[in-house]
Formats: structure tokens, sequence, C-alpha cells
């Protein structure tokens, strides 16, 4: 009994990080936090289409989300090497508050402007934009470089739990309680993250950068990137990984045409799109292992070839639907569970080896093209997708788009054997205390 209890223990999330009282409360707080995000998500898209009535209009958030999201990402990125980070985040974390707020305000007074709800959108994503990247940035003061891998596991399953539950959740409080009810409730979880940031030490950056946070600085940050072929290489293989194998434009089309799902909707379309996020919970959960890695740059290398793969018979599954309609939308199911399990992991990997391979002064900077790489390549991906599978039909879009993958990531290991050989430097004081 004792083998098998030490053998879960080396499977399940490593918890480890939590033994950090700032890391804790942090993510503690995002727990509580996560699903209000979410409804605000939700409800915002299903405000606009309640005043439009258009499927248009109801696109524009991807319009008026991506862009401050670059902007700012980049910016954000550059602040957080020259503020205190601890600051940057009050002063963030505020923002994100008082934009829910103002969510709420207009919901409970009836607006009926489209502009004004695009507006505040777009004012909240600049918000995040810049709070993100300082997010990411501050983990290495607080753990030890062989915990950020749990750290980051450990964060994104609280995510992707709450991109599971918040669309669930507001799918039923829409109708009940209204859209107030749901920016009033991410208004206020939002105060548990802003209590466990007033509680952190202060987060000074090492070596600061000299020069303004503008353009300047933003442009340093690429020269690093480009001097750096192991960071560089852990965002060329994610845009790989997402623009030649994120599917999710072809779910709506797929759950319909290839699974006789009704064209609104319905429960085949909400699985096909829950079920990546499932399987980074799942991937979460069992991710004791990824502490245990040293070779990180291998494994990313891994972790989106078994991506391609999944994507891959995802496609063959939609392909095959017509014979075998049951059976085939279990193996699709499966395959995008598989993909999101190791979607996961290969980001932990790739935010620890930026976390730990970067110098402290560009850490921000780094993360800042971090979350635009993460924002950006599945958006491309909806619009390389779409455009594909009008020419040759969605299961050919994404099978093919997997085998790309695959291609395109043997390639990339080829090009950059650095980026393979890439190590974890373990420091020998084992666990660190918060700075």
């Amino acid at each position: 009994m004792r083998s098998i209890r030490d053998g879960l223990g080396g499977l399940v999330a490593d918890t480890r990080p939590l033994r950090n009282e700032h890391f804790r409360r942090l993510w503690l707080a995002n727990i509580i936090t996560v699903v209000g995000a979410q409804l605000t998500v939700v409800a915002v898209p299903a405000q606009i289409y309640q005043i439009t009535g258009s499927s248009a209009y109801v696109g524009l958030t991807g319009l008026f989300g991506l862009v401050p999201l670059v902007v700012f990402g980049l910016w954000g990125g550059a602040l957080a090497d020259v503020f205190d980070r601890r600051t940057l985040l009050l002063v963030t974390t505020a923002g994100l508050i008082g934009t829910s707020a103002l969510f709420w305000l207009q919901a409970a007074l009836g607006n009926t402007d489209v502009w004004l709800l695009l507006g505040l959108f777009s004012v909240q994503q600049a918000f995040f934009a810049v709070n993100q990247p300082t997010r990411s940035a501050v983990l290495p003061k607080l753990l030890s470089p062989e915990l950020l891998p749990a750290a980051n596991s450990l964060s994104m399953t609280v995510f992707q739990a709450g991109a599971i539950a918040g669309p669930l959740v507001a799918g039923v409080l829409i109708p009940v309680l209204g859209f107030p009810w749901l920016y009033a409730i991410d208004t206020v979880t939002l105060f548990a993250t802003l209590s466990a940031v007033a509680r952190l030490p202060r987060l000074p950056v090492d070596t600061g950068v000299t020069t303004t946070p503008g353009l300047r600085s933003v442009v340093e940050g690429f020269a690093y990137l480009r001097g750096h072929p192991v960071l560089l290489m852990s965002f060329v293989v994610d845009l790989i990984a997402m623009v030649f194998g994120m599917p999710r434009a072809l779910f709506p089309e797929i759950a319909h045409v290839s699974f006789g799902g009704p064209d609104e909707g319905g429960l085949v379309f909400a699985a096909l799109f829950a079920a990546i996020p499932a399987g980074a919970v799942v991937g979460g959960v069992f991710s004791g292992w990824v502490s245990r890695i040293d070779r990180q740059g291998y494994a990313v290398v891994v972790c989106i070839l078994v991506w391609g793969a999944a994507m891959t018979g995802f496609g063959l599954s939609v392909a095959l639907a017509d014979r075998w309609r049951g059976p085939m939308l279990v193996a699709a199911v499966l395959m995008l569970v598989v993909g999101g399990a190791a979607d996961m992991a290969s980001a932990a990997f790739r935010t620890s080896m930026l976390q730990t391979a970067a110098a402290d002064a560009v850490r921000g900077r780094l993360q800042g093209v971090f979350i635009v790489v993460v924002a950006g390549g599945p958006r491309i991906a909806d619009v390389a997708h779409g455009a594909s599978a009008a020419a040759v039909g969605t299961a050919a879009a994404a099978a093919g788009g997997g085998v790309l993958v695959v291609v395109g990531t043997v390639v990339a290991a080829i090009v950059v054997p650095s980026f393979v050989r890439y190590r974890l430097s373990r420091s020998s004081s084992g666990e660190e205390e918060p700075a």
C-alpha cells in the first residue's frame, strides 16, 4: 500500500510551491477570482448580442481585445522591468476592479450603447495585459527554479478549471440574475487578489532598465530575445503548435455537420469547446512529474508533438464521423482532451524556461511577449483554419494542421538543437524563502 501511495504522490500535482505563503495566497485568491473573471468573459459577448442581435458585433470583441492585449502586453512587460512589481500589480488589480465595477454600472443602468461596452472591454484588457506579465515575472522572486514548473502547472490548472466552470455558471445565471449580478460577482471576487497582492513583499527589479519604458525598451527586449535562441524558440514552437494546430474555429461546423448537433450550439458543441481545457485540468491534476524533468527543452518538443498527433487524430475522427458518428465523437473529444493535457505541460515548461533562463531585468518584457504569443496564436489559427476549411473541409483542415505541427516542430528542433538540449539548472539550496 505504501508503494501505491508513493507512486500516486509522484503522479499527482506537486504542491510544494504552496508552502510559500505568498504564492499560496496568490493561488488561493486566483481560485476565487478566476470564475468571476470567466463570468465577465461570457457576459460581455452575451450582452453585446442582446443589444445588437448581430454576431458581427460580437466578433468585434476579438479585435477590441487583441489590440490592447498586444500593445499593453509589450508595454506592460517593459513597465515590469522598471518599477517595483508589487506596486504595478496593485495598480493593475485596482484597475481591473474599477473596470469590472463600470461593467456592473452600465448593465444596471440598462446601457444599450455597444461601443461603450466594447470600449470598457478594451480598457479591461489593457489592465489585464500589464498585470499578467508582471505576475509571471514575480514568481522567480518567490520560488526556487526547480519549483517553477509545479507552480505554473498549479496556476494553469486553476485557470483552465475556471474556463470550464465559468461559462457553465454564466449560462445558468444570466437568465436568472441578469448581467449586472455577473459583473458584480467579478468585481467582488477581485478583492481577494488585491488582498493577496497587498501582502507581497517589495519586488524591485534586480537591475532595472535605465531608459523610459517605451518603444526603445520593448525593442531592447526583442534584441535580448534574438541573442538567446533557446528563449526565442520557446515562442516559435508555441506559434507552430497554435497557428497550425488549434482547430477551435471549426468546432461549430463540426458539431453541426459532422456530429448532427443543432446549428445554434448544443451538447456536442459544448463538449468540443470544453474538451481542451478539461484536458488541461486533468494534466494539471496529474502534473507531479513536471518537477522532476531537467531536460525542459526536450520535454516541450515532446509535448508539442503529442499535441500535433492529437489534433491529427481529431481530424481523422471527424473524417470518419459519417460511418461511426457516436464512437468518432467520443474519439474526437478524447483527442482534444489529450491535446489539452499536452498543451498544459508544454506551457508550464515554456513559462518556467522564460522565468529561469532570462535575466531578471528583462523578465517582464519577455513575459509580455509570451502573453502576446499565447493570445495571438489561437486568433491567427481561427483565421487560418476557417479559410482552410472553406477550401478542403473541416476534417482535412484539422488533420492537416496537426501534421504541420509535427513537421514544423521537428524542423525547428533540428535547426536549433540547443533548444532540445536545454536543461534546468537546479539550485543546491532547495526551496528559497520569498525575497
